[in-house]
């Protein structure tokens, strides 16, 4: 399965890549990073395409919020409060907002859908967006691409040595069991 993977990332990375940047992004930078250290990526090829996918997504955000605004609001009510949160800081910080947003928890997909409720202009949208996608992509795939030796080394050990995760995993299994119980417990209650 291993072997699998690696041969469809060596042959159809780029591909793999650009979508993976569209929905998500951070692990497959990284996966373009190792991939750009071992030789079988180049890495400026891996951070222009990271950063085409990436700012092919929040374009893909920014013209729902633009075109289908009642469709957004009737379907995201939930998350009404963060499109508050998304306006406030568009209005507070103005452009410097679309490059921070790449690096917030719950607001990377909707600040680019906020800002297209805006009036905010598309093409001054698209132009710093596609910047901060490349700055974005270079700052994730470089550090791992320079780390590359460290980090395969570092994965090596520990499908040689799994045994030291399984204390973790019982940790974070006990964590989850405990939050989960004490949710169930206050809904019940409620």
């Amino acid at each position: 399965m291993e072997e699998f993977l690696l041969s469809s990332m060596r042959e159809y990375g780029y591909i793999i890549l650009f979508f993976w940047s569209i929905l998500e992004g951070e692990s497959g930078l990284v996966m373009a990073g190792l991939l750009s250290h071992t030789g079988d990526m180049n890495l400026f090829l891996a951070i222009f395409i990271a950063g085409l996918g990436g700012f092919a997504g929040d374009q893909l955000y920014f013209y729902i919020g633009r075109f289908n605004k009642s469709y957004v609001h009737r379907t995201l009510k939930q998350q009404r409060r963060k499109f508050a949160l998304a306006h406030l800081l568009l209005k507070k910080h103005g452009w410097p907002i679309i490059f921070v947003q790449r690096y917030l928890y719950g607001l990377r997909t909707i600040i680019p859908i906020a800002i297209g409720l805006t009036g905010y202009s598309a093409q001054k949208y698209a132009f710093i967006n596609l910047i901060a996608a490349w700055c974005w992509a270079a700052l994730i795939i470089l550090p791992v691409w320079f780390f590359g030796d460290v980090i395969l080394g570092a994965i090596t050990w520990a499908k040689t040595h799994w045994y030291f995760a399984l204390p973790f995993v019982f940790i974070v299994v006990g964590i989850l069991f405990f939050y989960f119980k004490n949710i169930s417990h206050k809904t019940l209650r409620a």
